[in-house]
């Protein structure tokens, strides 16, 4: 398991932009990976929404996360990056959480400055801690590593520009790369001009959020091959699973009870098939276990 954070870490030091989804639970992590990309990562706000059915204002429990989080890693075999929010409390729980995330075997794990409770980054009335006790956070998750022997990474993200400005957010960058963090990221960041001066002032490896990827909310889109081309490390597409499935099942559901006969005969469209979604979560293999292992299950016909 700890071979899959270095193959994070082996991917975001070529500075090529990786792009890393989001997802909201092991299923849509499956189908991230077998899209192709090369990671994922646990998106607290599609975990709020696909668990709650609320906003991500620091509602999810952190034991939910960590059980949701041990889902989503043994579904896929890429790496996982992990969501902590605030790291449950302060730099001793962070360490303990770091722990339990080592364990079950993350390629990373995100941690934010936000005051708790936190919110979505591109939500309004942010307010975040003082940098040097997100500072203490990083450095007790980076003895947690040390003293495990894994290769974990820690990704540090402020959200300091909303509040107070690029300067502030980049110093906070700074200071928490020197305290241990293998990678860090400005969310909310405005401009493309923002980011140019973010990866030319910031001495480490950068991570990019735009968002669902298609608007980027309040981030100005700029293509994965032009951020490449800056340096960037990971680009963060983090809500796209959760609005893409609100969509999906908002537009089928709609359409249903519209109907005139209460069905849509037909409509093919609108789904996976049985039995190419049976095949996608492994039934085939599932049944080939029957085969091997229940003789009389099979004998019977079920």
């Amino acid at each position: 398991m700890s071979d899959r954070a270095s193959v994070l870490r082996a991917a975001l030091q070529r500075r090529k932009a990786l792009v890393v989804p989001g997802c909201h639970d092991a299923l849509s992590a499956k189908i991230i990976e077998r899209a192709g990309f090369e990671a994922v990562q646990v998106s607290g706000f599609g975990l709020a929404g696909s668990l709650l059915g609320k906003p991500d204002v620091g509602l999810v429990d952190m034991q939910d996360i960590l059980d949701f989080t041990g889902y989503i890693t043994r579904a896929v075999s890429i790496p996982v990056m992990a969501d902590i929010d605030t790291g449950g409390g302060n730099a001793l729980n962070a360490a303990s959480i770091t722990e339990r995330l080592i364990e079950m075997g993350v390629g990373g794990v995100n941690i934010e400055d936000q005051m708790f409770p936190k919110r979505c980054g591109h939500m309004e009335g942010k307010q975040v801690i003082p940098a040097d006790e997100m500072a203490g956070k990083v450095r007790a998750m980076v003895e947690v590593r040390r003293r495990l022997g894994k290769d974990i990474v820690i990704n540090a993200r402020t959200d300091s520009y909303a509040v107070h400005g690029l300067r502030e957010a980049i110093f906070r960058a700074n200071f928490y790369l020197d305290s241990g963090a293998d990678l860090v990221f400005i969310d909310g960041i405005g401009t493309r001009s923002d980011i140019e001066s973010a990866v030319r002032e910031i001495h480490g490896l950068l991570s990019v959020n735009l968002m669902d990827g298609v608007t980027g909310v309040k981030t100005e889109l700029v293509s994965i091959p032009e951020l490449a081309a800056l340096g960037v490390a990971r680009v963060s597409i983090p809500v796209a699973s959760i609005l893409v499935m609100h969509k999906a099942l908002t537009d089928f559901f709609t359409a249903l009870h519209g109907s005139h006969t209460g069905i849509l005969a037909g409509e093919t469209y609108w789904l996976t098939g049985f039995k190419d979604y049976t095949a996608f979560v492994g039934l085939p293999e599932y049944r080939a276990m029957e085969h091997e292992y229940l003789p009389s299950l099979v004998a019977a016909g079920r």
